[in-house]
């Protein structure tokens, strides 16, 4: 089950957390791994990672909101493996802010990763998953579906991710593309150890545990854990899904009240 030998797979923002946990798993089930993210560094430690457990991974360093840069690397690799199977559209960036304290540049800049780069990414690689069919997912959150304090900005890019998530899925029908995306809740990532420490000097472990506890569930998700459902996503044993939104938010969305 879950094989996927010799799929050629491209996970952005795979340098570390969810995309690096998913790059991993893929690897694992037997598929090449392109892992396109603008820190190469992060980047090249995931690949080694990956090829110190007898997994295929490769480096492109990548800048998602730059269309020609993405479709320059998502061309070559598919000159040299012949075809794209699977696209994960990992990489996203965060801001906390509300309408009257998001400025013009930070809207622009998750507009310009969370959104264009989901764009890019599928504008480059649909023409190359068009004759043999692939599977796409998206990163969406579980703030495209709720409200969320002090997340202006990026709930209005998650939003965007879900609707081209749904039109991506119909248009490519007849092409056997399917599309889907997944709705993280707080998932225990490098990005939350730093935003803690940095917000919160000397109140870690206790807005840890804040943190922790805004999920029904009592905890955070471990990347892997998001990374299992995405596998199944875009696994043969998902081939009836498509066009679908999956929360994987420990009771969030419906629970909390």
């Amino acid at each position: 089950m879950f094989d996927l030998t010799n799929k050629t797979t491209i996970v952005t923002g795979a340098g570390s957390g969810i995309g690096k946990a998913i790059a991993k798993l893929f690897a694992k089930q037997g598929a090449v791994v392109y892992i396109l993210d603008f820190d190469e560094a992060g980047a090249a430690q995931a690949a080694d990672e990956i090829q110190a457990d007898t997994g295929k991974a490769y480096v492109e360093k990548c800048d998602v909101s730059n269309q020609q840069q993405v479709k320059e690397i998502i061309k070559r690799i598919a000159t040299v493996r012949g075809t794209i199977d699977i696209l994960v559209n990992n990489a996203g960036v965060a801001y906390i802010g509300n309408a009257e304290t998001t400025s013009e540049e930070d809207f622009n800049r998750l507009l310009n990763v969370n959104v264009k780069g989901v764009y890019n990414c599928i504008h480059a690689a649909v023409p190359f998953m068009k004759e043999k069919g692939g599977a796409i997912l998206n990163m969406a959150s579980i703030a495209s579906s709720v409200g969320l304090v002090d997340r202006f900005a990026y709930s209005m890019t998650k939003g965007a991710v879900v609707g081209m998530t749904l039109a991506t899925a119909k248009d490519y029908l007849n092409n056997k593309i399917r599309c889907n995306c997944i709705s993280p809740a707080r998932v225990h990532t490098p990005f939350v150890d730093n935003f803690i420490t940095k917000n919160y000097p000397g109140k870690e472990t206790e807005m840890f545990e804040k943190l922790s506890k805004s999920q029904p569930i009592g905890r955070m998700a471990e990347p892997e854990e998001i990374a299992f459902l995405v596998l199944y996503l875009c696994s043969d044993e998902a081939s009836f899904i498509t066009g679908c939104d999956y929360p994987i938010d420990g009771g969030f969305i419906k629970l909390n009240n």
